[in-house]
């Protein structure tokens, strides 16, 4: 019974993002992916092809280090530090970039505070990626969004111009799962 309902509540996050996510591709020229969390590893959901010449590794239902992609990080936002730390020291030597324990956890509570997670290189060494989480109406995390492209196309600067359009696409979503922000009450 509780397979079944998780695999209801997926295909239903899936339906509800489909049209957001198409039209973020769309805007950004992106490849787009929607992604959840599944014992520390990132399971793409949905992807959406980027209309520049380049290809992500990438696949639907496929899986992923959450420590080292974008969508894993923003996944992981709402997560226990001690539970964090058991998952970064299990799964680091699998980041393209190596990073520190301390490194990395100052970069998570940058991306907690902002609400949004980069990949910069840890997941393959030439993409990078702005994610933002999506919530259901009990505000947990119930699945990732993000926009990734190769660093030809994904400079610093454009990482932090796609923030609030990352942001604010996840919150559309969010609200058609039922989340509602306090701060739009």
């Amino acid at each position: 019974m509780e397979l079944g309902f998780a695999g209801y509540q997926q295909a239903d996050v899936t339906k509800i993002a489909k049209p957001c996510l198409t039209k973020l591709a769309q805007a950004t020229s992106d490849t787009v992916h929607l992604a959840r969390l599944e014992d520390g590893e990132v399971i793409y959901l949905d992807k959406l092809q980027s209309r520049r010449p380049i290809e992500i590794t990438s696949r639907i239902g496929g899986r992923k280090p959450a420590v080292s992609t974008g969508v894993g990080k923003a996944l992981l936002l709402d997560t226990p530090e001690e539970e964090l730390r058991q998952l970064f020291k299990r799964d680091r030597h699998l980041m393209k970039v190596k990073t520190s324990e301390v490194e990395w956890f100052e970069r998570m509570r940058v991306y907690q505070d902002g609400g949004y997670a980069y990949d910069l290189g840890e997941d393959e060494h030439q993409i990078r990626c702005v994610a933002a989480p999506l919530r259901d109406a009990t505000g947990r995390i119930v699945a990732a969004i993000s926009v990734s492209s190769t660093l030809e196309y994904m400079q610093q600067d454009r990482m932090e111009a796609l923030i609030p359009v990352v942001k604010s696409t996840a919150a559309e979503i969010s609200r058609g799962l039922g989340f509602v922000d306090s701060r739009d009450v």
